[in-house]
């Protein structure tokens, strides 16, 4: 098995000596800053970047950069995506928005982890799991998902939340740790 079929089943994989990951990862980068570098009033430019670089679109979305990822192919967002400046999604593992997702300045969505192990960690290994969220959820400014976290359809995230767990439908959850404040 190679370093691309671990990462992607979520086993301990070479991040940062695999050849090939490494050369995927610069492809991505290279789009990444083309994207960036672009006019805001290159919205036709921006739109076939980002159908190039992410694994599934749907009609309306807009990402304002910057925007950076690792791979591009592992993302996918639904119908009516907006994202705020500055997103950062490392994406080894599957990132998926539903419909009708917001996303407030300076977000990370993060399906990497490393091991606590420090030799295992020494030798560029890492693992990765997927991140999942719902339709209908609104992010604040300044938050990070973790790997392997679920949040479900109806929830409000807010601003300068760390979310370690996953996150239960129709919920307003904010704080580091995140926690659900109270149904809505």
């Amino acid at each position: 098995m190679d370093e691309k079929e671990k990462m992607l089943r979520g086993l301990l994989y070479d991040a940062n000596y695999d050849k090939s990951l490494i050369k995927e990862r610069a492809k991505c980068k290279t789009l990444c800053h083309k994207y960036n570098a672009l006019l805001p009033d290159e919205t036709d430019k921006k739109r076939e970047i980002l159908k190039t670089l992410l694994g599934k679109t749907k009609e309306n979305f807009i990402i304002e950069p910057a925007f950076w990822c690792d791979y591009g192919y592992n993302i996918e967002i639904g119908e009516n995506f907006y994202s705020n400046h500055n997103l950062v999604i490392l994406d080894p593992a599957k990132v998926t928005f539903g419909d009708n997702v917001f996303i407030g300045p300076n977000c990370g969505f993060y399906t990497a982890g490393h091991p606590l192990n420090v030799e295992e960690r020494n030798k560029g290994l890492e693992y990765a799991k997927p991140i999942k969220v719902g339709n209908n959820v609104w992010f604040g400014g300044n938050i990070v998902v973790f790997p392997g976290v679920t949040i479900g359809d109806n929830c409000t995230i807010g601003a300068g939340s760390v979310v370690t767990k996953d996150i239960p439908s129709g919920s307003l959850a904010f704080g580091n740790p995140c926690k659900v404040a109270r149904k809505i």
